[in-house]
């Protein structure tokens, strides 16, 4: 059954279906009297933007509302006699979800898998002479970069699960929050919140790895940045005092690493928030599980980074060091 986006509360419907599949009116929630799902109108370039910004909203109607809550006109409220039909259709909603994960987390595995090619290979020679062999080499990379992450998602997702499982059956009876979202709350569902999450993490990796800094640009911008200091205003405001310098400093591009700010912080932020939402727990025990999660995503990262490092075209060492510490926590 769907829920409210708002206060979380079991809805029969969503929305009120006329003359057409354009032509509909938005239910309201019994329970808060607000729009039941108001997402039900909007694009999806709206709901990645929403994903992207972490609403609270857009995760319910995703996980639970998407392609539910429709009626048509003259149709009548669901009974108890109603039952079976309704096991059947959340058999076949359960099936449907299950498809979404497998497609939505091929899709994200080879973005990820593409964005740590480009952090690893960063560093290629670019000469014209050794471009057959760099092409060929290029391709075994990123195939054995694309069967690593691979690894990494499913044993980061498995420890996420086994832990949500641990926590949910820890958690007494009477302290569970009263809302749909624990009735209608289903395994499947975290795989799926952790995959939406990623997308916040993923797009900005993907920006920084597409607008990737160079450095001898870095190094003219460090000499124009000096001098424009020397010229100063006699009246213009300078930091010198030496904490807030090494503060500052910190924020330098050969101090601070961007991508693992945004892969480890940034996404871990952002399924812990997901988690919450579909979980409806106490912060404390999402971010419990996030590092159950990492956990294990670290043993299976030590595991593969011998075999990922072979045949990217640098030191073998060298490249599974890079790949354990872009993975690592």
């Amino acid at each position: 059954m769907p829920i409210c986006t708002s206060c979380a509360q079991p809805t029969p419907y969503l929305y009120t279906v006329y003359s057409s599949a354009y032509n509909f009116r938005l239910e309201q929630c019994t329970a808060c009297h607000a729009f039941a799902d108001p997402y039900v109108e909007h694009d999806t370039l709206t709901l990645l933007l929403d994903l992207i910004l972490l609403k609270r909203d857009v995760y319910r109607h995703l996980l639970y509302n998407r392609g539910l809550g429709a009626r048509k006109v003259g149709e009548k409220a669901p009974t108890n006699s109603d039952g079976a039909t309704a096991r059947d259709q959340q058999q076949h909603n359960e099936l449907d979800r299950w498809g979404l994960i497998v497609k939505l987390g091929a899709a994200l595995i080879c973005v990820d898998a593409f964005i740590r090619w480009t952090h690893i290979s960063a560093s290629q020679p670019g000469d014209t002479s050794a471009m057959a062999t760099w092409n060929r080499a290029a391709i075994e990379g990123f195939l054995r970069i694309l069967v690593g992450c691979l690894f990494e998602t499913v044993a980061f997702h498995a420890g996420v699960v086994l832990a949500c499982y641990a926590v949910l059956k820890l958690l007494p009876a009477a302290r569970a929050p009263v809302s749909g979202i624990r009735a209608q709350f289903r395994y499947s569902h975290i795989p799926l919140t952790l995959f939406y999450s990623s997308l916040t993490k993923l797009f900005l990796l993907f920006c920084l790895s597409v607008w990737r800094p160079d450095s001898a640009k870095a190094g003219f911008d460090a000499d124009v940045a000096h001098l424009q200091r020397r010229d100063l205003h006699p009246n213009a405001t300078s930091f010198t005092h030496p904490l807030v310098v090494r503060a500052l400093a910190l924020l330098d591009e050969d101090t601070l690493d961007r991508e693992w700010v945004v892969r480890n912080v940034l996404g871990g932020m952002a399924a812990g928030f997901g988690l919450r939402v579909v979980l409806d727990c106490h912060p404390g025990f999402t971010t419990m599980i996030i590092i159950a999660g990492w956990l294990v995503k670290t043993a299976v990262a030590n595991l593969v980074s011998g075999w990922v490092g072979t045949g990217l075209g640098v030191d073998d060492k060298a490249a599974g060091e890079m790949w354990l510490a872009y993975s690592i926590p």
